[in-house]
């Protein structure tokens, strides 16, 4: 008898610790990739922003017309919006992630301030740890 109730217990912890140490690392893992993933895919409309902001001299307008077509793969839905001063929104509801892309023109060229949401899913670049 005692040795049953022992079996059982010992299974319950194994139990337990997967659920509680496994599987959140797991999904932290999976995060983290769909983060980088919605980063990547706003590449394109990064290089298009840029080039229409340095050809005018401003950021005004030069989001206008840039679209982000969504992609869905491993980590689910991926979407973007660009708006008209180039600022770049981005989410993924599956992994409940979100990034602002920010450009700033300094000196004819255009950097990038990128933020996003949970900061433990994003990479240093990205304002994660």
């Amino acid at each position: 008898m005692r040795i049953g109730l022992l079996a059982v217990a010992a299974l319950a912890l194994v139990g337990f610790v997967v659920v509680a140490v496994v599987l959140p690392q797991m999904a932290g893992a999976k995060s983290k990739e769909a983060a980088e993933a919605l980063i990547s895919g706003a590449e394109p409309a990064k290089q298009q922003v840029a080039a229409n902001a340095e050809k005018a001299g401003n950021l005004a307008g030069a989001g206008r017309g840039v679209k982000v077509a969504p992609q869905s793969n491993q980590h689910g839905g991926l979407k973007w919006i660009v708006e008209e001063n180039g600022a770049i929104r981005g989410w993924n509801e599956e992994n409940a992630l979100e990034i602002a892309l920010t450009p700033t023109l300094q000196a004819g060229k255009v950097s990038w301030n990128c933020k996003g949401y949970p900061v433990s899913a994003m990479p240093p670049a990205c304002g994660g740890r």
